[in-house]
């Protein structure tokens, strides 16, 4: 057992997840809507994702990530599609008087749209696969042990990223009045269309 493999696989984790894309501007906006939970649940569907993906690249598994490659346009049509209708939603919604209870059909349907959104994204392998292969990470395939450890690492990593910005965007949220998570609405969902218009032309 190597345990480079599990520092190396939160730092590949941690630098998937860290760019604010789509699911970014969702898991903020959700945690302002909703609260922390919905919001920590957002990005762990998004983490659990990445680990699938992260366990494609670090087991070797090239006949699945052909594949997906090779469907990436049907996935992204769906998941810009998907997108769109999400930030239509955002944008019309209601700023809630309060934080959400975390129910479980509320957590169940925050996780599984983050998640479906970014296994939608197959080309989310090839960054995979680059940075494993500028990590020196590319050869753990060879052992299973190794393989496992990385990709636990890289859900940590990733896990670790929404803990971050779920809990300091949910401490910002006492600030902000109901005038202001409107536009917090309108801003994110117009975002959020945008990537999937993006999504749709790509």
């Amino acid at each position: 057992m190597d345990i480079s493999f599990f520092s190396r696989g939160l730092i590949v984790g941690f630098s998937i997840a860290a760019p604010v894309g789509p699911i970014g501007v969702l898991c903020i906006r959700r945690t302002l809507a909703q609260g922390r939970a919905v919001g920590l649940i957002s990005g762990l569907g998004a983490a659990t994702a990445d680990g699938l993906y992260g366990s494609i690249a670090g087991f070797g598994l090239t006949f699945i990530s052909g594949f997906l490659v090779s469907q990436q346009v049907w996935l992204r049509i769906i998941g810009g599609i998907f997108l769109c209708y999400l930030g239509i939603t955002t944008f019309l919604a209601k700023p809630a008087q309060s934080a959400a209870e975390a129910t479980g059909k509320g957590l169940i349907g925050a996780y599984a749209s983050t998640f479906f959104l970014t296994v939608t994204n197959p080309l989310t392998i090839l960054s995979f696969a680059a940075i494993f292969a500028g990590l020196g990470v590319a050869s753990a395939g060879s052992n299973y042990l190794d393989s496992g450890i990385l990709v636990l690492g890289v859900f940590l990593g990733s896990a670790i990223w929404w803990l971050l910005l779920s809990t300091g965007v949910s401490i910002l949220r006492k600030k902000f009045d109901d005038r202001s998570l409107i536009w917090i609405n309108k801003i994110s969902g117009l975002i959020i269309i945008i990537f999937g218009i993006i999504a749709l032309l790509g």
